[in-house]
């Protein structure tokens, strides 16, 4: 969902566009409130009713010229601006007592390699933020403990939200149909890590 006084979040229309299913495997699409807490909560509820055999999440982060799956989930909430709900958690860790980091378990390496395969920007990112996106990750990769590949990937604004918009206009961005091209070599390569894990 768009956030920060954004109209458009360029993973909602990923989402639209991808199939139904792709490499052999049934795709099921989730679209969650970028809200702290709540968006954990419905992820991974969805999580234990469906079982399913791996878990990609996406995001935006304005200002990264690259798609970028991250490798990384950190235990801290420090948002820099209020989620869709007005919460602004400080220095506030996501889960007391847990572990600081949690690594993603999806092939974030070989999809970014993927990605890159296709002429398309892609690098491994090791800071997903500290806001409603790693929130998610980590919140996922806490709840599934290494059950199925699970990771999270980041996408770069598209041209509607750049072009023509004041303070913006010298900030990276991917057309949506280069976006949706590697989110789906990112799929297909997390389909074939499964096939073969090894």
């Amino acid at each position: 969902m768009p956030f920060g006084g954004d109209e458009i979040n360029p993973t909602e229309a990923v989402l639209a566009a991808l199939p139904s299913e792709m490499s052999g495997f049934v795709l099921k699409k989730l679209l969650l409130p970028v809200v702290f807490g709540r968006a954990a909560e419905t992820a991974c509820a969805e999580y234990d009713r469906l079982s399913p055999a791996a878990v990609i999440r996406l995001g935006q982060a304005g200002g990264r010229g690259a798609i970028t799956p991250e490798a990384v989930g950190r235990n801290l909430m420090n948002a820099g601006i209020p989620d869709n709900d007005g919460n602004q958690p400080v220095n506030e860790p996501i889960s007391v007592g847990a572990a600081d980091e949690l690594y993603s378990t999806f092939p974030a390496e070989g999809i970014a390699e993927s990605i890159r395969a296709l002429g398309i920007s892609a690098e491994v990112s090791r800071d997903a933020g500290l806001y409603v996106c790693n929130y998610l990750l980590y919140g996922m990769l806490l709840h599934d403990r290494g059950a199925v590949p699970t990771g999270f990937i980041h996408v770069p604004f598209i041209r509607e939200q750049v072009e023509g918009i004041e303070g913006r206009e010298k900030l990276p961005f991917m057309e949506l149909e280069t976006v949706i091209k590697g989110i789906t070599a990112a799929i297909e390569k997390t389909a074939a890590a499964i096939r073969s894990p090894n």
